[in-house]
């Protein structure tokens, strides 16, 4: 099982961004999977999560702002992230959780 992150990039705050993890492998459905950040200097902290079943939950950081949403016939997990601070910088992390499978990382940036 792989999974490849994409989407990130250099955005002005207020600004929005979509996060992509497209998952490979030899997998029946693509389960309960995460959003990770790792902002410079700090650990790796979970912001968004979604089950099997579609339920959601978030980080007090984000929510109200980022939404993750899953395509199970594209095997795509998605994060929309909307009203961008300078304080989401950060290279951000998908996971899957049956497999232990972290994707390769993604850099958003915001900053005027």
């Amino acid at each position: 099982v792989q999974l490849q992150a994409s989407g990130g990039g250099s955005v002005q705050p207020g600004g929005s961004l979509r996060l992509s993890c497209a998952v490979s492998g030899s997998i029946y459905t693509i389960s309960s999977m995460g959003w990770y950040r790792q902002p410079p200097g700090n650990q790796r902290t979970l912001i968004a999560s979604i089950t099997g079943r579609g339920s959601t939950s978030y980080a007090d950081s984000v929510k109200g702002r980022f939404t993750i949403s899953r395509d199970n016939a594209r095997k795509t997990v998605y994060l929309q992230m909307n009203s961008l601070k300078p304080d989401d910088t950060a290279v951000y992390y998908c996971y899957r959780d049956l497999t232990r499978t972290w994707g390769q990382g993604t850099l958003v940036t915001v900053s005027s």
